[in-house]
């Protein structure tokens, strides 16, 4: 589902963010990249969803050359990936029914199409009920609920999560994980990156550590420890 081989990645200051690094992914697998600020693991996502190139090396994704996408097919290609970002990124001024149907109407889904189907993401998300409410009146685990929800109505095979419980409580935190794991049960492929100690020990998945552009350690059933 992913690979890389001997990805290298530098920037203009000469200094490599990612350095020979080397990695599969399989479908369905449920993995955690940790690491400290500076590791990697944001260049990484960004190279994942074309963002940026590899320096060196070849990436691909769902069976994509991901360096040898033109411009006008990188939309496309994404299509295929549902991003959970920290931040949520929800549009403050539609409901949550429009948030998630938004990403639907990018990809000119049909309008019955869209009835059916956010109605069915949002609960399985536990949000049918409040599909009429704005970002503002939610939580902040109900808005990352809702972003989830907005990331995985397309149906893609790979679900990017980039430190999607940065932004919330312990049990908000907890109860976010449970649902990826949920939504990994279905059948998609989640790489979740976070700063989340305790998250990652509990979860006892595929742990990927990184420090300064490679990847140190990579555990079936791993934990997050302190020396990577």
């Amino acid at each position: 589902m992913i690979k890389l081989d001997h990805v290298s990645k530098s920037y203009s200051t000469g200094a490599p963010a990612l350095n020979d690094v080397s990695l599969n992914i399989e479908k369905g697998e449920f993995v955690f990249i940790v690491g400290d600020s500076g590791s990697g693991k944001s260049t990484l996502i960004k190279l994942l969803l074309r963002e940026l190139v590899p320096t060196e090396g070849t990436i691909l994704v769902n069976g994509v050359n991901v360096g040898k996408l033109r411009h006008r097919q990188i939309p496309k290609f994404r299509r295929n990936i549902g991003v959970v970002f920290q931040d949520f990124r929800l549009l403050k001024d539609r409901n949550v029914y429009e948030n998630v149907a938004f990403a639907q109407r990018i990809v000119q889904v049909p309008n019955r199409e869209i009835k059916k189907n956010v109605p069915s993401i949002l609960s399985i998300v536990g949000l049918a009920g409040k599909y009429k409410a704005r970002p503002k009146q939610l939580s902040g685990g109900e808005q990352q609920r809702v972003a989830v929800a907005r990331a995985l109505v397309n149906e893609p095979p790979i679900l990017l999560a980039d430190e999607p419980t940065g932004n919330l409580d312990p049990t908000n935190s907890l109860e976010i994980m449970k649902l990826l794991e949920e939504i990994n049960e279905r059948g998609t492929t989640v790489v979740v990156v976070t700063h989340n100690r305790e998250i990652v020990n509990a979860m006892k998945k595929r742990v990927i550590a990184m420090n300064k552009g490679v990847i140190v350690s990579d555990e079936k059933e791993g934990t997050y420890v302190d020396e990577i």
